[in-house]
């Protein structure tokens, strides 16, 4: 079984997350920090928007099984790329939408999808999607792991991520795990 490594940013982590964690071919999706210019940072160091990172989940996955670019696919589907800095009431620049590349063939395939969703006019809007080169990446705290698993009944995870969770799981059912 062969690996590589995704690292995305689209807006609150739980959403990623949660949907890349039941893809077949994803062996883990990891929430975490990405993109900023302060070590070590926390939840709330990224909430305060001064430390220039962006929420992401890195995905580890099998390219036999799926590839980066069908995970660039389901990607744009779960948030609006079209908002600066912001997913719905979620504002700051740790929600922006983002792509961090970890090789040259991963910057390629990003900017080919997006330049392909922009000829589609896939978008009432520009596409405005960060491409940027991976940087280290910053797990996020133990609480935030599998927080919609964990909180079904949050109010945020019942508004925000469960809608977003039952759109992929109906659009892309055959690629679920068992």
């Amino acid at each position: 079984m062969s690996h590589a490594v995704a690292t995305l940013a689209g807006g609150c982590f739980w959403c990623i997350e949660t949907v890349f964690n039941r893809l077949r071919g994803v062996e883990s999706a990891l929430s975490g920090y990405m993109g900023g210019h302060t070590a070590n940072p926390t939840y709330a160091d990224i909430c305060n928007g001064d430390t220039g990172h962006a929420e992401v989940v890195q995905v580890r996955f099998d390219p036999d099984v799926i590839s980066y670019r069908e995970l660039l696919e389901i990607f744009f589907t779960l948030h609006d790329p079209t908002q600066l800095n912001r997913q719905g009431n979620d504002v700051g620049t740790q929600y922006r939408s983002a792509i961090f590349w970890h090789t040259p063939a991963q910057k390629t395939e990003a900017e080919a999808v997006i330049a392909r969703l922009t000829a589609a006019q896939q978008f009432d809007a520009p596409i405005v999607t960060e491409v940027a080169a991976a940087t280290t990446f910053y797990p996020a705290e133990d609480y935030h792991q599998g927080y919609f698993g964990q909180n079904p009944h949050q109010p945020y995870c019942q508004f925000v991520v469960a809608p977003k969770v039952a759109k992929a799981q109906a659009k892309y059912a055959s690629r679920l795990k068992d």
